[in-house]
């Protein structure tokens, strides 16, 4: 393959950072604090220890790579082909940088959307089925977590989850009346659902041997949970804060519930005052407040530059749209054949039984007449 020119490469750049230029002044002008986010960065990174900064990133990273690995693993079990790792880590990297300065989670959505977009065949009901898989893990190891938060640390529940402790009826009536409703609706529309349906548990399918979903989902999920909790400790640490087990558990089960029910960007004020609750047993408001912030801005900032250098990898040099052309080209000959399976299985579901068992019984069905 022809080297593309480095003028060309340059001219890439440029755009880059023009473009990133140019987003940050059109996000200021909405009222997204984007400038005072940067200064607040740097006056931050000036407080924090170099080797607290570097270990953060690496971790990160490394959290991150996991992570997609976990996703790779999910994608992998479907019919679809031309599933590249390094296409998976891309959008899991944008949706972690997008998570990181967008409120309710928009980053999870436009991430599901690259994908069926980029693997052809993939449809939204099939990757919405592959997020829940891949939240499974993820969701029995923040349950233990938040058990542990909410049974050693008094107040946790009610700083987030207070209205739903005072309003436990009302809480059960919705969700009553939300399971009467999905249950009409799926009566009403059960034949349209069959095709859904089928869709669904293709983005399922490795959940059909159990020892795939432990080995390229489990294993990689819980190796990407581990450096988080991991940095939790590494700028406890940083602040002066001992790192002891009570306080990353409680700490990391007080940044998922800000980062899963919050309404504000990165779950930015939710997360400060939670870790203020979980770490007042061991240091002061204002510090706790101060590595919170440090830690949420040092993450965030280096997940969206992880997310650039992917995407302009993969996605921006010629090399790697020519690994997209490549598996999308590949992947149209398997979108085709799926079709045509969904489509005979239709075809199988309307067949009358009295219908299909003549024609197994039938002259044809045996004897001299079979070739």
């Amino acid at each position: 393959m022809k080297a593309e020119p480095l003028s060309r490469r340059l001219l890439r750049i440029a755009l880059w950072v023009g473009g990133s230029a140019l987003a940050v002044y059109v996000l200021d002008l909405l009222g997204i604090p984007v400038d005072d986010w940067i200064a607040e960065l740097f006056r931050k990174l000036g407080e924090i220890p170099t080797w607290a900064i570097v270990v953060g990133v690496l971790l990160q990273t490394v959290n991150t790579a996991l992570a997609a690995a976990a996703w790779f693993g999910i994608l992998r079990a479907t019919p679809l082909a031309g599933v590249s790792y390094r296409i998976v880590l891309a959008s899991y990297a944008t949706a972690v940088a997008l998570n990181s300065f967008l409120p309710a989670n928009i980053g999870t959505w436009v991430m599901l959307l690259m994908f069926t977009a980029l693997f052809a065949g993939a449809t939204f009901p099939m990757m919405v089925s592959g997020i829940v898989v891949q939240k499974i893990p993820f969701t029995v190891f923040n349950v233990a977590l938040y058990l542990y938060l909410f049974l050693s640390v008094a107040g946790s529940f009610s700083v987030k989850l207070g209205f739903l402790a005072e309003h436990t009826g009302l809480v059960v009536a919705i969700l009553a009346g939300a399971a009467v409703l999905i249950f009409l609706l799926a009566r009403i529309f059960r034949r349209k659902l069959a095709g859904l349906r089928e869709q669904v548990m293709e983005g399922g399918a490795v959940l059909r041997t159990p020892r795939r979903f432990l080995l390229d989902v489990v294993a990689p999920s819980l190796g990407s949970y581990l450096p988080r909790l991991a940095i939790v400790a590494v700028f406890l640490a940083a602040y002066g804060i001992p790192a002891t087990f009570h306080d990353v558990a409680t700490v990391t089960a007080s940044n998922s519930i800000s980062n899963t029910v919050s309404a504000t960007p990165g779950g930015v004020g939710v997360t400060q005052a939670m870790n203020s609750v979980a770490l007042a047993g061991s240091t002061d408001a204002a510090t706790a407040t101060a590595y919170s912030i440090s830690q949420q801005l040092v993450t965030s900032a280096w997940n969206v530059i992880f997310a650039v250098v992917m995407v302009s990898w993969v996605f921006g040099w010629s090399g790697g749209k020519a690994l997209v052309e490549s598996s999308y080209a590949d992947a149209k000959v398997k979108s085709r054949e799926m079709k045509d399976r969904r489509k005979r299985r239709r075809e199988d579901d309307q067949t009358p039984p009295s219908t299909a068992a003549a024609a197994e019984s039938g002259p044809l069905a045996g004897g001299p007449y079979e070739e």
